[in-house]
């Protein structure tokens, strides 16, 4: 049978066509790994300062990613630039996101997932009568955190695990976690509230002679979901870290999380994760309390929607979304 004239042509020029537009795909693919990307977070010498430099350094050595690190005054700042897209990613936590994305009011948001838990505690000091947050009925409690409304709904909800309101305690207003432990120190106030592994509880503990942590009652996080549904109990055992606790405990937790714009390519948050995922050890070399993180860790079932190329990374691991604990 004769080809007709020119078909060889013709499917040459298409086969040369494919490769061009391939080339061409995989060039701008790496255009956009190539651009620098804005990493939002808190002032350096916070825990979440050290989270996004450890990041930024493994996706600039693993991936060739380049991630800026660009510090601000607080949370209130980091959710809306990542809304507005004046930064690519940002790290907060998720009651600040909650908070801000007020159900879709700001709709261009979206998680990359939990970057690792925020374990929280009231102390007391070491020789004092409370044993469990229900002891604290009457006693001198720091609340209102003006600077820091997050604290503010977390120590309600820790309250509320023991089925105390503002009404049941003595409030001592504070504006911020460090004068809440100040207040401590001083002795006016009889507990205090902070993040495990914050240079303030260790300073804490060295000032008054001891401190120990609370213990709260598991059957009391229903009322506390009541005022935050996104708080949840995390095992601790003692350790370095785990200063004031002496027996194995849970403890009121909820997650730091990695945000993004609904504008940033599905390659590029898919690759983050993917390098991120795959370099554990690295990141935990700057950044210890990342040891637990993991993509599997990364999925959990909030009420905010997470970045597609996030979706497609967990698809593809075959990662199901995990419930809080």
């Amino acid at each position: 049978m004769t080809r007709p004239e020119g078909t060889a042509s013709i499917g040459a020029n298409i086969v040369r066509r494919a490769i061009l537009s391939g080339i061409l795909l995989a060039a701008m693919g790496h255009a956009a790994l190539a651009q620098t990307y804005g990493f939002a977070t808190l002032p350096p010498g916070s825990l979440n300062h050290t989270t996004a430099s450890a990041v930024a350094k493994v996706l600039k050595e693993k991936a060739g990613i380049n991630v800026l690190v660009q510090p601000t005054a607080g949370d209130q700042i980091i959710v809306p630039m990542v809304a507005r897209g004046e930064v690519e990613i940002g790290i907060t936590n998720i009651l600040e996101l909650a908070n801000y994305y007020e159900g879709g009011k700001n709709p261009d948001l979206r998680l990359i997932g939990a970057a690792h838990p925020l374990r929280t505690a009231f102390w007391v000091r070491k020789d004092a009568p409370m044993q469990t947050i229900a002891d604290l009925k009457g006693k001198k409690v720091t609340l209102g955190y003006s600077a820091m409304r997050t604290i503010d709904t977390v120590s309600r909800a820790i309250l509320a695990t023991a089925g105390l309101t503002e009404k049941d305690i003595s409030p001592i207003m504070v504006p911020n976690v460090v004068r809440s432990a100040d207040d401590f120190i001083s002795g006016s106030s009889d507990m205090f509230f902070f993040a495990f592994g914050g240079p303030k509880v260790r300073e804490a503990d060295a000032t008054v002679g001891g401190i120990r942590v609370l213990d709260i009652d598991p059957a009391g996080m229903a009322a506390a979901r009541k005022v935050t549904p996104y708080g949840y109990l995390a095992d601790v055992q003692p350790g370095p870290v785990f200063i004031g606790v002496s027996k194995p405990m849970k403890v009121y937790s909820f997650d730091n999380v990695l945000i993004t714009n609904a504008k940033v390519s599905d390659e590029v948050i898919y690759k983050m994760i993917a390098t991120l995922d795959q370099n554990n050890a690295d990141l935990v070399s700057v950044q210890p309390v990342l040891r637990e993180f993991s993509a599997a860790n990364l999925f959990k079932t909030y009420d905010i929607p997470y970045h597609p190329g996030a979706l497609k990374y967990f698809s593809d691991k075959g990662i199901k979304a995990r419930a809080l604990e």
